[in-house]
Order: C-alpha cells, then structure tokens, then sequence
C-alpha cells in the first residue's frame, strides 16, 4: 500500500526546554540540533527568541549551522516577538515562524481579556506581519481542544487566508481524549473551506497520560504534522514522545497508512543525549527508550524468546539503535578507537575537548577493569560541562573523613581562571553536605541544595557514578551534574559545576521571561 508521509515537528529545545529544571545553554541546544538533524526530523523548533537574549542566541546559532531540515522559532502574535524570530532565523536555509495565540473562552476571559473579533484580528495580522519576513508561517490557536468548535473553524480558515501554511491544533493542557481529539480533527477537515491550503498539525500534552494516543488518532482522522519532543519531556507531565510515535507508525503502518523519514536508528542515541544533558533520567520501563524496554526476564519469555524473538519482540532493538553486544575499551585502547567511540555516540568534540577526554579515559582506565559505552559518554558529558565562559571555580583536590559517630569534616581546593588556589575546610551531616559547605567558603554563595541523585552509569562495583544536584541561590535553581568513581568526589564535580552555572547567570544578568509558555 502506499504511504503518506508525516512532518515530524520537534519541540525538544523549546517545549521540551521549557520543563522546570531542564534549561540547557547555549552549546548544549547546539549539541542537540546536531543530532536532530542525524536524527532526520522535519522541522526543529529552536527556541522562542523573544523570551530571553540566550534563546535568540540559541536559535540564531541552530538557523547558521544545521542544515537538512526547516527551523522554526516561536513567536506570539505581537509584532515585537515575530520580528526577533525574524532576526534569528536569518541564516536558516528553510526558515519558519510559529505564531501561537489563545482562543479558548476560559484564555480569552481571564488571560487576554479580549473577544472574539479581537483574537481573529490579532491572529491574521499577526500572519499578514510574519509573511513579511518569512513564506512558511505557522499558526497555533492555543488550548484549541478546549476552544468552542465553531470559533475554532472561523480562526483556522482566517489564518490561512491570512498566508499560514500549517495550522497547528494544541491539546495544551492535555485535556482530550483520542476518539474526541481525533473527531476534531475530522470536523476541521470538513468544516473548514480552505484547509485543503494548509497542513494540519497536532501539539499534544501528556497530563492525562494520552498525549501519544491523542496524536496518533489525529493522524487516522488526517493530520500530517505530529509535534514532539525526545522522550516525551515538556511542560508539566511532558508532551507526545517523538520515538513513540515514530516507531507505533513503523510498527503498525498498515494500520496508520503513513510513515515518517526519521532515521530511526538514531532514536536511542538521541534519547542519551537528551536524557544526559537535561538531567531527566528514562524511566526503566518506558517504552522504546527505556532500558527495560528489550530486556526479558520472565523465564517463559527467555524460553520463547530464544526459540523465535517475535514471540515477545514486536520490534527490532537494532532498529532504533540499541546495540545487543557492547564494545569495551581498555587502558590499551588509542585516542583514534576512543575518538571513533564518541562520533558513534553521537557527539562531535573539539581536538582540546578530545584531548582532554583522552586524558580523563586513560587515568579511568587505570582505575577500571573494564571500560563500557557509559564510561564514555560520562566523560564526554563531564567535559561538555566545563565550558570556558561558565568555569570560575575548578576542583583541584577534596580530602574527607567519615567515621561512625563522628562529625564528617571534608577540605576542598579550588583553582580559579588565572590558577589561583583557595582552600576551605569544613564540617557537616554528612561527608557530601561538608563538600560542600567547604565549597560555600571559598565561594562566597550559599546555596540550597533542593535534589540529589546518584546513578550508576557502568557495571561492576567500581562502576561509575553520575551525581545530578538542583540547587537554588537568589531565586535562580540550576542543574548540577558531575561523574566519578568516588561518589564523594563526583558530588564535589556536580557542586561546583551548578556554582559556575549560577555565577555566570549572576555575572551576565540574563533575563528569563516568566509565564511564556506557547502551545
């Protein structure tokens, strides 16, 4: 049979971005388009440029290099915010511009304060303005699940006839269910004149756990555009998950008569590096991605299994990238099998990053038997982490005592930019809290510590340990991240790397722009 193929908008460095506690910077967004673009989806959305001088940077920055596929921004339905999309976008071969404006009665009432001629004025000359600057503009008429259908159909054949190309139906507040969320879209197919000018796209969130469900019933009923993010992160309970979706369409395509290009061998890849950079850890048992999601254990299942994989497999683990034997590196391995590793993982590394991984591999390689595909990708990220313009403070050295009974006492040396040593000593609860009440010393910062985490990113029991910390210091929370085999010394890492994160947010007084969601 033959198949239509879907656009598969992703909103991971904006939606997914805009999830309490997963900010990334700059060269972190960066890393992400790259592997997007690997990744072959239809549309990035980059950022809202508007919101803050760091995501226009961001987005100017993704629009100048990543080629391969269209780069939105978002926008709302003011002159001031489209024309910085406008600005951003500049370099991007297939630029977009992704204005988002509420329709629903209860956004009208309490969050405009306007009527209905107001919002459909302000929508089309929103489009009319963005089509100055940029031919592919897209329209969202924000919480439109919950926006009365006859209005919706008015503002949707407006849009268009104001030049939107795509129009986007957002289930902002995961309010739909599949069977209604995917009758809607049939009555816009049937009631709105001019659709056949425009694809429809669907934005779904996860709140009642039916975001997935929600957009694959809209591409029965005829939409050809899925907004989503890696691993289903978002606002709140998160958004669609893009390798969800994109492998329920591989799976079933009979069924769904439709596919998308998505190279779906850079799906797990993509999901580590996600995972690895915001902090938010893949539940075990979360489909495609988690680390469950092929593993069987039942003695039945093994039996079955071994005899023929389909019997509890109905899906390829290669096809999404997993591989089924590990390729183990040792203290004999050279700096080409190690660089080759890295580009495998996925990530693209300056020759002083490399070497600098190089080095940390060697000394890890002393202190471990055995070196796994998570070894590495720990160091890269411990070295995606160190970058120039966030580092005051580098751990030199951290020395603690612990004994039963006692109070743990922990002294930490820090060197700064020009190589200065400062040394504290210090006392606390534990071995972890007197790192880092060390560290305040010699900071001069205070900082409450709101999350602690540690994983263990290797096997064995000299296994790596990756500490992730959230802490809060003059309102602003960042996120910590720091990985060795001594936990202790991994906490410090992940301590000091939070401290340069919240003096480089002091230091350039970047504006954050609250209460900017989108759709």
């Amino acid at each position: 049979m033959s198949l239509e193929r879907l656009v598969i908008f992703d909103t991971t460095l904006r939606d997914g971005e805009q999830c309490p506690g997963a900010s990334l910077n700059r060269k972190e967004k960066l890393e992400i388009a790259r592997k997007l673009a690997a990744l072959k989806v239809d549309v990035i959305e980059a950022g809202f440029p508007a919101a803050s001088p760091g995501d226009f940077d961001s987005v100017r920055e993704i629009a100048h290099e990543i080629r391969g596929a269209s780069i939105a921004g978002l926008a709302r339905a003011l002159e001031k915010d489209i024309a910085s999309a406008a600005q951003a976008l500049e370099k991007a071969d297939s630029p977009r511009i992704h204005i988002f404006l509420s329709t629903s009665k209860v956004h009208r009432d309490h969050k405009l304060q306007k009527n209905k001629s107001e919002i459909i004025k302000m929508a089309t000359d929103a489009v009319q303005f963005g089509k100055k600057f940029c031919d592919d503009i897209e329209f969202s008429p924000e919480d439109a699940s919950r926006t009365e259908q006859d209005f919706l159909f008015e503002v949707i054949e407006a849009v268009i006839e104001a030049g939107a190309k795509t129009v986007n139906i957002p289930d902002t507040v995961g309010y739909a269910v599949p069977d209604e969320f995917g009758e809607l879209i049939s009555n816009i197919k049937s009631n709105v004149k001019n659709i056949n000018k425009a694809i429809i796209s669907v934005h779904c969130h996860n709140d009642l756990g039916m975001a997935v469900a929600n957009s694959l019933a809209a591409v029965k009923a005829g939409a050809r555009q899925i907004e989503c993010t890696i691993n289903g992160i978002g606002e709140r309970a998160g958004n669609a998950a893009m390798e969800e979706i994109v492998m329920a369409l591989k799976t079933r395509r009979n069924f769904f008569g439709a596919d998308t290009r998505i190279d779906t061998k850079q799906i797990m890849p993509c999901s580590k590096l996600v995972s690895s950079l915001t902090g938010f850890f893949v539940q075990r048992n979360k489909a495609i991605v988690g680390k469950n999601a092929f593993a069987h254990e039942s003695g039945v299942h093994q039996d079955g299994f071994l005899k023929k994989k389909n019997t509890y497999e109905i899906m390829n683990p290669k096809d999404i990238g997993l591989e089924e034997s590990e390729l183990v590196l040792g203290k004999h391995s050279g700096r080409n099998a190690l660089s080759k590793k890295i580009e495998d993982l996925g990530y693209k590394l300056t020759e002083s990053e490399l070497s600098q991984v190089f080095k940390d591999f060697k000394i890890l390689a002393d202190e471990k038997k055995d070196l796994f595909e998570e070894d590495i990708l720990s160091l890269v990220q411990k070295q995606k982490t160190l970058e120039d313009d966030l580092t005051t403070y580098k751990v030199k050295n951290i020395k603690c005592s612990f004994e039963s009974g006692k109070t743990p006492e922990a002294s930490v040396t820090l060197t700064m930019k020009d190589n200065e040593k400062k040394e504290a000593t210090a006392n606390g609860d534990g071995p972890v809290d007197a790192v880092c009440n060390a560290i305040d010393i010699i900071t001069g910062l205070s900082c409450k510590l709101i999350d602690y985490q540690v994983m263990s990113k290797t096997k064995g029991r000299d296994a790596q340990g990756e500490v992730t910390l959230r802490v809060i210091s003059n309102n602003r929370e960042v996120l910590g991240k720091g990985v060795g085999v001594n936990t202790i010394e991994a906490s410090g890492f992940a301590y000091i790397n939070a401290i340069n994160k919240l003096l480089f947010k002091l230091k350039t007084d970047k504006l954050e722009s609250d209460g900017i969601a989108g759709p």
